[in-house]
């Protein structure tokens, strides 16, 4: 009992941490459909591993119900997880997530297998994923990751990485001390394709530079040629 006390208090914390909307304790506890989802998976969790599956199942799929999100029984959940907003979310049942972990609205940790194998992702701690991001298959994502918003990643991601785009790309892998704090600075976020792009402009304006140049070379060149001499009579 003490430790379910202590688990929920935990849980307010961390969203008092992690959302500068929460006021109070009562707002939390009424207002915060990740919370609700999160008790709710607590429950039918102890459920599960004690060989109660189906009634797992049934307070899982009430849980979905009241709250938009679905995380399967059977999923391992660390500590400090916090689900902001949270509509839309799945975890799908062979998930691991580790500490600290923050999801944004409409995160899928789906799975790419029909056979009762791992087949979902690990989410290692101090793993950030931003809204409308699907992770599948059972891929690890590493330490102090974060994943911007709408990302598809299909495969494993080292620590301390920052992936975008759809396949996720690599675009900042840090080394050294991790930074604890919890955030997604969206707007900070490198665009590969525009990168691209904005490379390939670049070149294509500087090869017709070079194109015109040669043009005026060619045309002085020819200017100084001196007609041959003509015939008397011609």
């Amino acid at each position: 009992m003490f430790g379910c006390i202590r688990t929920i208090k935990e849980d307010i914390q961390v969203i008092y941490e992690r959302d500068p909307a929460a006021r109070t304790t009562i707002e939390i506890l009424i207002c915060y459909p990740g919370l609700h989802a999160l008790m709710i998976y607590r429950v039918s969790h102890v459920l599960w591993t004690h060989k109660l599956k189906l009634i797992g199942r049934i307070l899982s799929q009430f849980g979905r119900f009241i709250t938009g999100i679905e995380i399967h029984p059977g999923a391992t959940i660390g500590r400090r997880f916090f689900i902001d907003h949270g509509m839309g979310v799945v975890v799908g049942e062979t998930s691991i997530i580790g500490d600290n972990v923050t999801l944004y609205q409409g995160v899928t940790l789906g799975g790419k297998s029909w056979k009762k194998e791992k087949r979902h992702p690990d989410l290692a701690d101090h793993v950030v994923v931003g809204a409308g991001t699907k992770i599948i298959g059972p891929c690890i994502i590493g330490p102090y990751t974060r994943i911007g918003a709408n990302s598809v990643v299909v495969r494993d991601v080292p620590a301390r990485s920052t992936v975008v785009g759809v396949p996720g790309r690599i675009i900042l892998s840090q080394e050294g001390e991790p930074h604890e704090d919890v955030n997604l600075e969206h707007h900070l976020l490198p665009d590969p394709e525009e990168e691209a792009i904005q490379f390939l402009i670049k070149k294509v304006r500087s090869l017709e530079k070079k194109l015109k140049e040669h043009e005026r070379l060619l045309a002085d060149a020819l200017e100084g040629v001196k007609p041959a001499n003509k015939r008397d009579g011609r």
